[in-house]
């Protein structure tokens, strides 16, 4: 039977984890993981394909390096044999690469590091040059100097952040499981696979990720999923499958090569016609977005540690939903701040919760309340307005009602996105409610009439 070809030349991130990487009792380096890996990573690069490999195992080749039973608990601790394991780790991974004449290169990252524009278009330069060069870029978090502030928090998301930074074809997560299961399949036999997810949200009701990562890795399944969630918004194909078997990677890209030839009914050079699709390796795969992200709203939902939280009301929640809305926030649309921000940084854009927990239609809820401590006539208009065009008329004045000085907390709302501010957190208090065009005169200036910009709503209406 006449079989499907590789297909078009891919960039592909491949995610090993610690546990994949260095005995969990022992601490000795899985050798027999590893040089699979390396040959996998190698063949890949001969087929045509550009390779970005994200690796863990600094800490723990730093325990087996000090003869240390675990983990400290101490972050400087931890630092410290990230300092020490770190070098170990990159010289094994270069002896192993340089049996076969591939060159790598280190790239240590935090989310610091990217957190600032210009530095994190340096770091995708840096990346993009390394891999035009022939180099396979082996990155790995700078723990050495992260803290809990600027950490990726696991290399599942850093290895996300890193596709969508390249933007990557495909994101392979291997573990030490061939797959996402409806339960943990070493502890219930009835767990099944998942062979397909297309959304995330719904499949976290149907799975338990309650396992926690081995006792020398920080992830667990759950962060794959968060991983998955980061990497198919800005277009990635996801896959989760088993870190023995590495070279399922070729036949898991010939696999859906071969679904989007049947599908398409395309025939050109780089193929030949089969007449079945290939057996399917086991593994996960997590469908990419139809509507990915752009870079700059990637870098910023993403990257980004926010600084405080911007609250807005029900009809600009609609409207910065809307992608033709281009993700901007007028200030009519905000009803307050939590937190102290600069201009610049990054803030969660949120909502509030009703009682229930459920997220509030905050003009139209509070219309409809007695004692509602904004005017119900108000209310409505507001409504109307911000989802017809997210801003007041020039002749409506500030609300000054008691919610105008009544606090939020973070435990009252719901973060539905995040975006860039154009003015301080105080600025913003001083324009909430207002139509842009008094911005001049509360404020003295005015760089933008948009008090947030860059916006990516995570949660809809």
């Amino acid at each position: 039977m006449a079989r499907v070809r590789q297909g078009p030349p891919s960039t592909i991130v491949v995610k090993l984890g610690t546990s994949s990487i260095v005995h969990e009792k022992t601490h000795q380096p899985l050798l027999s993981i590893l040089s699979s890996i390396v040959e996998t990573v190698v063949n890949l690069r001969n087929a045509g394909h550009k390779v970005v490999l994200v690796s863990s195992g600094a800490i723990g080749v730093g325990l087996q390096r000090m003869n240390l039973p675990s983990k400290p608990k101490s972050v400087s601790g931890k630092q410290a044999l990230a300092a020490i394991g770190q070098g170990r780790l990159i010289a094994l991974w270069d002896d192993l690469f340089g049996h076969l004449g591939q060159p790598i290169g280190q790239v240590l990252l935090t989310r610091g590091d990217i957190s600032d524009r210009t530095r994190y278009l340096n770091a995708v330069n840096t990346l993009q040059e390394l891999i035009s060069m022939g180099v396979v870029p082996i990155v790995n978090e700078n723990d050495t100097v992260s803290v809990s502030e600027i950490k990726f928090g696991d290399n599942d998301t850093l290895s996300a952040i890193t596709s969508s930074m390249i933007h990557a074809d495909y994101l392979f997560l291997l573990t030490d499981v061939d797959g996402l299961y409806t339960a943990n399949p070493r502890k219930d036999p009835s767990a099944k696979q998942i062979e397909e997810v297309t959304s995330i949200a719904a499949i976290r009701s149907q799975v338990s990720t309650t396992t926690l990562g081995s006792s020398l890795g920080t992830g667990g399944m759950e962060t794959k999923i968060i991983a998955a969630e980061i990497a198919t918004g800005a277009g990635v194909t996801t896959i989760i499958t088993s870190s023995k078997r590495p070279e399922n990677i070729f036949s898991i890209i010939e696999y859906h090569n071969s679904l989007k030839l049947s599908s398409s009914g395309d025939e050109d050079s780089n193929t030949v016609t089969s007449f079945a699709a290939p057996p399917r390796p086991p593994h996960t795969v997590f469908t990419p977005s139809s509507t990915p992200m752009r870079d700059l709203k990637s870098w910023t939902s993403h990257t980004l540690h926010p600084s405080g939280s911007v609250v807005i009301d029900s009809g600009a929640h609609r409207v910065l939903s809307k992608r033709e809305s281009g993700g901007r926030l007028l200030p009519a649309g905000v009803l307050g701040v939590i937190g102290a921000f600069a201009s610049g940084q990054a803030v969660r854009v949120v909502v509030r919760k009703l009682a229930n927990g459920s997220v509030a239609e905050i003009a139209s809820a509070q219309s409809t309340r007695p004692n509602s401590p904004i005017p119900a006539h108000f209310s409505s208009a507001l409504l109307s307005r911000s989802a017809s065009s997210g801003d007041l008329t020039k002749d409506e004045t500030r609300i000054e009602t008691d919610t105008e000085t009544e606090g939020f907390k973070d435990e009252d709302v719901v973060e539905v996105g995040r975006g860039l501010a154009n003015y301080n957190s105080a600025q913003i208090m001083k324009v909430k409610g207002l139509n842009s065009s008094f911005l001049p005169q509360m404020l003295g200036y005015a760089d933008s009439e948009y008090v947030v910009e860059n916006i990516t709503i995570r949660l809809p209406p």
